[in-house]
């Protein structure tokens, strides 16, 4: 036998490595998984041409199959006045990339019998108990109670205020439901009428703010701590939080919004949060901060079914329940951030039901969400793959940024 193979292995596995990374997964040559480094290369240059047409400042993308890192760069940069450089490790606003984090946190307290999906969500939450609806110009009293399947699926009828041009939503605006903390937003909130009766309609809004404020009642814990303890910490996930510590402060990437004249410029991204200092406001639906990294060891726990490196969150019955579609046929998604062409939505992201009817190059099965600021991920269990890109440019320039990545990932499979 030749004891130099081994050795040689080693040495272009080393070397495939970016040097002086932190891997989240261990890395491997594209063709070990199936993969085409020579389709995988060409993301990159994909991206840049968004780069230089000023639609993003940067970009950092990243693939992992078959459990393997095959693929993670950082291009453009993180700040446009200084143009310092982006860099794989460095800290985006995910915004609603929030959401499938707080159901998992849900989905553990379901688990521990702290919670079912159909009970009413006022047995948690008696702010809830006489919850009223807006309908056809009256309030009446709901045909049935919202329950924490409705809020995990977007069909409770709570509405966000900030994009919506409903009567609802013009409430919201009025009453300033962000304002105050986290139990502030859910007293607003309930106060005010639903916008449809619970599971007639899907909307897109505070439904997974609220399920931030169930999980602190139902753990006893605030929710920066219970993410914290029960899954960044199990999970590895050394950078995702509410808050931006000052040693990490330079890590962070400016947001940009699209200004009058078209040009990119700095803004806070009031929406998803504030990250220099301990938020009064916990949103379940938007406020965490993540890299590319550590997002992808939550969705590798996720393909996994529940478990990562020995550490398990969920069963896998459970993890099967959340990707699978759990809106009627008849739910058509009516408002902004609503599930693509072919999705429907589970419990805490949207999930692809017919591959024929989407943009996107998935298969049946897929599930996936994005965040305000132009961050993205999908996971397909059949090609067993993830794929992450996170950017900062708020709202979303297009969805042809995300589309194009994924096609070129999609390009790269071999089997």
């Amino acid at each position: 036998m030749n004891r130099t193979l081994p050795l040689l292995c080693t040495l272009a596995l080393l070397a495939a490595a970016p040097a002086g990374s932190d891997s989240p997964l261990p890395w491997s040559e594209p063709a070990a998984v199936g993969l085409s480094a020579a389709d995988l290369d060409a993301i990159p240059r994909t991206l840049q041409r968004w780069i230089d047409d000023g639609s993003v400042g940067g970009a950092v993308s990243l693939v992992a199959r078959r459990g393997r890192l095959v693929h993670w760069e950082a291009i453009g940069y993180r700040d446009l006045a200084s143009r310092t450089p982006l860099e794989r490790t460095d800290i985006f606003r995910i915004c609603s990339m929030t959401k499938p984090v707080t159901s998992v946190a849900v989905m553990m307290l379901v688990e521990a019998g702290r919670l079912t999906l159909d009970e009413p969500v006022s047995r948690t939450l008696p702010e809830f108990e006489h919850a009223q609806v807006y309908d056809a110009g009256e309030i009446v009293a709901p045909r049935r109670p919202v329950t924490i399947r409705d809020l995990l699926r977007h069909t409770s009828g709570l509405t966000y205020g900030l994009f919506g041009d409903t009567d609802v939503d013009a409430l919201y605006r009025e009453a300033d439901v962000f304002s105050g903390d986290l139990e502030n937003l859910v007293s607003e909130a309930a106060a005010l009428p639903l916008l449809a009766h619970p599971g007639t309609r899907w909307n897109y809004g505070v439904s997974t703010d609220v399920l931030g404020r169930v999980v602190e009642v139902a753990s006893g814990q605030r929710l920066d701590e219970f993410f914290g303890a029960r899954i960044f910490e199990p999970l590895g996930m050394q950078d995702t939080a509410f808050v931006v510590p000052p040693e990490k402060a330079g890590r962070l990437s400016t947001a940009y919004t699209r200004g009058p004249d078209g040009a990119l410029r700095e803004d806070d991204v009031a929406l998803c949060g504030v990250h220099d200092t301990q938020p009064e406001l916990l949103l379940g639906g938007a406020g965490l901060v993540s890299t590319a990294a550590d997002y992808l060891r939550f969705a590798q726990m996720l393909l996994d079914e529940g478990t990562l490196d020995g550490v398990r969150l969920l069963t896998p019955e459970t993890v099967r329940k959340m990707r699978t579609n759990q809106l009627p046929e008849h739910l058509i998604p009516i408002s902004i951030g609503g599930p693509d062409p072919g999705y429907g939505f589970g419990l805490g992201f949207s999930v692809l039901t017919d591959a024929g009817a989407t943009p996107y190059g998935d298969n049946d099965g897929v599930f996936r969400w994005r965040g305000y600021a132009s961050t993205y991920f999908w996971i397909d269990p059949e090609d067993d793959l993830i794929g992450v890109l996170l950017s900062q440019v708020a709202p979303p320039t297009s969805p042809d940024i995300e589309r194009e990545f994924q096609t070129r990932v999609y390009d790269a499979l071999l089997d």
